[in-house]
């Protein structure tokens, strides 16, 4: 029987992102960004529990992606939608980078990982933060 796991966060993208996409592609140029916000809204899915970051995704949600804090060296933070809903990108060890796109509560989950990740490393807090 496996270690039970405390899940903090579960779910899919802000519908803030799907709203503001659907208007802008109303104009022919942002079409590319309407069909991707609806691609996330319906199979990009996050869990983020006291082990791991999980996200599920790609053509109809059949990828899983899963990085264990003690692998991440880097995480930045960037608000959208004024500030309602933002990414977070994690960059492992070996340099590759996950963008976790549209994220609601997007600040309190940053600070959530960063803490994990300064637990799991020992490195203070501020030295995971961008």
């Amino acid at each position: 029987m496996g270690i039970k796991e405390e899940t903090f966060f579960e779910g899919g993208p802000h519908v803030g992102d799907l709203i503001i996409n659907i208007l802008i592609g109303f104009t022919v140029v942002g079409l590319p960004l309407t069909v991707g916000s609806i691609v996330r809204s319906l199979w990009l899915r996050y869990r983020i529990t006291d082990r791991r970051i999980s996200v599920t995704g790609g053509w109809r949600g059949r990828e899983r992606t899963d990085l264990i804090y003690s692998e991440i060296s880097k995480i930045i933070k960037v608000p959208r939608g004024f500030g309602g809903w933002g990414d977070i990108v994690v960059t492992l060890r070996d340099g590759s980078r996950l963008e976790l796109r549209s994220i609601p509560r997007f600040r309190e989950i940053y600070d959530y990982i960063a803490e994990k990740v300064s637990q799991k490393t020992g490195k203070p807090i501020d030295s995971v933060k961008s």
